[in-house]
């Protein structure tokens, strides 16, 4: 519970623990534009050693780190070949045009996959073609906001069609550590398969702000002098870095809860009358149904839910989705599918 309330929208809505408000309070700071914050470096170089690059670059979002990302790789006018219902395509404003000037060739998500024959497909062959954009990089996410996950084999077979090509990888790890717990691995093994990592701290991990780009030490250098073309250079954000060390070392460790927590939602939600819930597609935090036969349309759910202190989303392409994550408990869990039962 947040705030007094339940609230399965995102994992994202997750507020900082006292471990972290006690660190970010004592947290040693200094101008990072200048590299002198020692808390923010410490953070740049933790998430690197964690996913088995050589350095890292911290960023306010998400966003902002995939589009530095693609800024740093593409240049105005080459293309990038990626899911069509990516974070990327999906949820970020178009930013890939603006920023850098980047041409999307979409593949249809097959199973959570782009189907490696259409990759290949599409990577243009002729960079002397004066008629073609030249293809340079791929980007995908592991795990994605479907609640699906790459398997190793796949990432490994990826890689393989990219060094065919010589092209780059951009792995969008928003949920990293959650594809590494259900996987089994360490992060640094999903991360192998990839030139440059998106870390999100705040999605399940409760950190208020931010998120790490890794790479070569080349590579982020780079990133780092468009960090500030784009407006992305902070001062004394070692504040915001120190709940980001306490994300990364503590809890992306608890994140199995998260998971059984989602499992067991998606268990009890099968007991609702009316509703179409999506078993399969349960691997991580989050519940997918569809209200087939339900009494109530997905506004007047929200609606409904919100007057008994449940925050929830609406529909999405007819698909309601529900995430559990550090405040969410079974007990609360309960609560919410005796509220549906009750309608």
């Amino acid at each position: 519970m947040i705030n007094g309330k339940i609230d399965l929208r995102s994992d994202t809505v997750t507020v900082p623990t006292e471990e972290m408000r006690k660190a970010m309070y004592e947290a040693v700071v200094g101008d990072d534009v200048y590299g002198d914050d020692q808390t923010v470096n410490e953070l740049e170089a933790l998430a690197a050693e964690i996913m088995g690059k050589e350095a890292g670059l911290f960023v306010p979002s998400g966003v902002m780190s995939n589009q530095l990302a693609l800024f740093t790789h593409v240049n105005r006018g080459e293309e990038v070949i990626l899911p069509d219902n990516c974070h990327i395509v999906a949820h970020e404003a178009g930013a890939a045009a603006i920023i850098a000037g980047a041409q999307l060739r979409t593949v249809q998500n097959v199973g959570g996959e782009m189907p490696l024959d259409i990759i290949e497909k599409y990577i243009r062959k002729d960079p002397d073609d004066i008629h073609q954009p030249k293809t340079a990089l791929i980007t995908y996410e592991n795990a994605d906001s479907d609640g699906q996950v790459r398997s190793l084999e796949y990432m490994k077979n990826v890689r393989e069609l990219a060094d065919k090509y010589h092209l780059p990888i951009h792995l969008d790890g928003a949920r990293i550590f959650n594809a590494a717990t259900v996987l089994g691995v360490e992060a640094k093994e999903i991360a192998q398969y990839a030139d440059s990592v998106s870390v999100c701290l705040s999605k399940g991990l409760c950190a208020p702000v931010g998120s790490v780009l890794v790479g070569s030490k080349e590579f982020i250098a780079v990133a780092r002098r468009k960090r500030k073309i784009i407006g992305g250079g902070m001062r004394q954000v070692g504040i915001l870095a120190a709940a980001g060390k306490i994300a990364l070392n503590v809890m992306s460790k608890r994140l199995q809860e998260d998971h059984d927590n989602a499992k067991y939602m998606a268990e009890a939600l099968c007991g609702v009358k009316g509703l179409e819930v999506y078993k399969e597609r349960q691997q991580i935090n989050m519940v997918f149904f569809r209200l087939k036969d339900y009494p109530l349309s997905s506004a007047e759910l929200v609606d409904y839910m919100a007057k008994h202190d449940v925050i929830i989303n609406g529909e999405d392409n007819g698909i309601m989705r529900f995430a559990t994550h550090k405040y969410v408990t079974r007990e609360e869990i309960d609560k919410v599918v005796d509220l549906m039962k009750q309608v």
